[in-house]
């Protein structure tokens, strides 16, 4: 069952820590302008926008949109990714990367290459079916199944990958470039 972001937004006291793979190969973004879809309350935008990006929040949730209105070098945009033609109205880019972080969407994962810049990375993390089973959704969408990430959309490469249990869950990332 879907969550209700706006209460959990409400209720959240303090930041996150950025996705690991957000922590480990944002070092590595080219410069330019990067994209957090679902970016929530900014977990992964915070540190790249100390690194020196600028950062484009995609997320649906007013609350969270709310929270982070203001923030230097962040630009805000209202949008329910998964509602008809959400994937038409995206920033056209191109991005130095995109970061797709705890927020499964299998469509939008194969839209996204043409909005990234050549050389930029794609960055993406999330629980695995089996933390789905460990969590007694089994049969949940919204976990990556057992190597899915290890295939790249269409137009990229894969440069990195990783899944297994990681900070108390069964986790997979991977890292794409577009070649150029």
């Amino acid at each position: 069952m879907p969550r209700d972001w706006e209460m959990v937004y409400q209720a959240a006291q303090k930041d996150r820590p950025p996705a690991f793979v957000v922590r480990a190969y944002a070092p590595f973004l080219p410069k330019g302008a990067v994209l957090d879809l679902a970016g929530g309350l900014g977990r992964n935008a915070r540190p790249l926008l100390a690194r020196g990006h600028r950062v484009v929040l995609v997320e649906k949730s007013r609350e969270a949109l709310r929270r982070l209105s203001g923030v230097s070098g962040l630009d805000l945009l209202e949008l329910d990714l998964e509602a008809e033609g959400a994937l038409s109205r995206l920033p056209r880019g191109p991005f130095a990367g995109i970061v797709l972080s705890y927020y499964v969407n299998r469509p939008l994962l194969q839209a996204l290459p043409p909005l990234l810049a050549p050389g930029g990375l794609l960055l993406v993390e999330g629980f695995t079916r089996l933390e789905a089973q460990r969590r007694g959704r089994g049969e949940s969408p919204f976990y990556w199944e057992e190597l899915e990430v290890l295939t790249p959309p269409k137009g990229l490469c894969l440069r990195a990958f990783g899944e297994g249990w990681m900070a108390g869950g069964y986790r997979a990332w991977a890292v794409y470039t577009r070649p150029g």
